[in-house]
């Protein structure tokens, strides 16, 4: 009888540390991309599907509408949803969106674009958004998407860098830019007065309150990168006391865990930028379901890329006691191009 009991409480013992270790590994996977022309076949959100994430996010250009006639820009949404690839994608996870120029409706185009409230409601309408969400609530589509995985919590912040923002700054050749620098023309300089914004006030407020909830993960979701030095493209770069504010907001906040997803110039990097009283910040650019370009830009905060190949953008995270996290970049054939990967402890005070 004592031999009996010794190996029924040896098996309740074996059975509670393989329940442990189950928990310490579970993992959840977040799948994401942007820059994705309407008529053209996206197969890489098959791929991305086939991931079986536990949420697909877009990042912006998710359509190329450029468009002033709202019907224009609403059927080209049809068209897009209407896709073999995104339908797949679509019936295999949640998507969560934010937008960028081209489907806020004007290349470059921010607060000015006259057609932005009726964009907003055929972005909502396309996406399924519910009538008490509170996006409807206010001028812009910011929302905060949480995802669950047990007792861990993953914040996805999806950031509006069209509604509020100021226009950008022609370049010229009074912007005193080191020329040699560049093997092209710079299309923007940087704002040197503060009285601009990227974000605009009551966003910026609202985001303060969001990164001071709790969170295992926070994921700031921008249709312009964020982390790369100024490059003379639309980035948060040209508005570089925008990118101060956010820097001092993660650091009064004490928001731990931040890592920006980023999407805009077709093709895919990871840059790390350094804060002084802050740890690393990570930004994953992921652009180009479709689109590609003939160029990367200089980034001396590049740490991983380019890609110029088509692509979508996967983090897996695994929760172990201290979480590890990795960022891949996957392109067309399937093939992963980049691969770099961090522990939860890097990036948090």
């Amino acid at each position: 009888m004592l031999a009996k009991r010794k190996l029924l409480l040896s098996i309740c013992i074996l059975s509670a540390c393989l329940l442990s270790c189950k928990r310490e590994t579970e993992i959840t996977k977040i799948a994401f991309g942007s820059c994705g022309h309407q008529d053209e076949p996206q197969p890489v959100l098959a791929l991305a599907a086939e991931q079986q994430p536990a949420a697909f996010i877009f990042l912006g250009d998710n359509i190329y509408g450029d468009t002033d006639n709202m019907d224009t820009l609403r059927n080209k949404y049809t068209r897009w949803m209407a896709q073999p690839d995104f339908k797949k994608l679509y019936s295999s996870t949640t998507l969560f969106a934010t937008w960028d120029d081209h489907d806020f409706g004007r290349n470059d185009a921010g607060k000015w674009y006259p057609y932005k409230k009726e964009s907003k409601e055929i972005f909502m309408e396309s996406f399924k958004e519910p009538a008490n969400s509170e996006r409807r609530k206010h001028d812009g589509i910011y929302k905060t998407e949480y995802i669950q995985q047990g007792e861990k919590t993953i914040q996805v912040i999806l950031l509006d860098v069209r509604t509020f923002r100021s226009d950008v700054l022609l370049y010229d050749s009074a912007a005193k830019l080191p020329r040699d620098h560049y093997f092209y023309t710079p299309d923007y300089k940087p704002h040197v007065s503060t009285d601009s914004t990227l974000l605009g006030e009551e966003q910026w407020r609202w985001l303060e309150e969001e990164l001071k909830k709790p969170a295992d993960l926070r994921l700031i979701c921008s249709g312009s990168q964020f982390a790369i030095e100024y490059n003379g493209y639309e980035a948060w770069a040209n508005f570089p006391h925008e990118q101060k504010r956010m820097l001092e907001l993660i650091k009064s906040a004490k928001a731990s865990g931040v890592l920006f997803l980023t999407g805009d110039v077709h093709y895919a990097e990871i840059s790390r930028l350094e804060e002084p009283g802050l740890y690393p910040l990570y930004d994953i650019t992921a652009s180009g379901i479709t689109s590609t370009w003939d160029f990367a830009t200089q980034n001396k905060n590049r740490i991983e890329g380019p890609v110029m190949d088509n692509h979508y953008g996967l983090l897996t995270i695994e929760w172990a006691k201290d979480p590890v996290i990795k960022m891949e970049i996957i392109d067309k054939f399937k093939n992963t191009r980049i691969e770099y990967t961090i522990n939860k402890s890097q990036i948090q005070f």
